[in-house]
Order: structure tokens, then sequence, then C-alpha cells
């Protein structure tokens, strides 16, 4: 347990730390369509959730689109990288 709060192990924090998200950016090139059909495939949103992470990405710029170990969200990552989209794994 971590000293002061008996809900977090070292264990949870080690897997909070390790935690890394694909960050979807707007870009002028990729339709919504293609976007959205992409999250779906790659990602394993529904249709709603694909949708609503292509809008917030046209009005906020960016959005978190998947997360997980590093080495799970790489081969995801590199996809959409060759799918010509703007990631980035932070």
């Amino acid at each position: 347990m971590i000293k002061g709060n008996p809900f977090l192990s070292e264990e949870s924090i080690e897997l909070l730390i390790d935690n890394k998200e694909i960050i979807l950016y707007n870009d002028d090139v990729n339709t919504f369509d293609f976007v959205i059909n992409t999250l779906i495939e790659l990602c394993g949103h529904d249709s709603i959730q694909a949708e609503q992470c292509a809008f917030i990405v046209h009005f906020s710029g960016k959005c978190a689109v998947k997360s997980g170990d590093f080495e799970e969200i790489r081969p995801i990552y590199q996809e959409m990288i060759n799918r010509k989209l703007s990631v980035e794994i932070k």
C-alpha cells in the first residue's frame, strides 16, 4: 500500500505510470468518415465513440483515442501513421 492511500498499491501505481495514450491531432487532409472508420477498426471504438472522438479532434485539435501499455498500443500507432493520421504516443 502507498502510505496514506489504502486504495493504491505500488503495483497499481506502476501500471498507471506505464500507461500511455495515442493522441490523435486534427489535420486538413483526412475526412471524418476516414477517421471514424479507422478508430472503429484499429482502436475498437463503437461508431458513437469514434464519431465523438472525431468531433473532439476537429474542435479541440486533439483527443486521446487509445490507452494501454506501450507494447500494446505501438502497433496501432504505427498503423495510424501508415494511414497518414497525425498521432503521437504520450
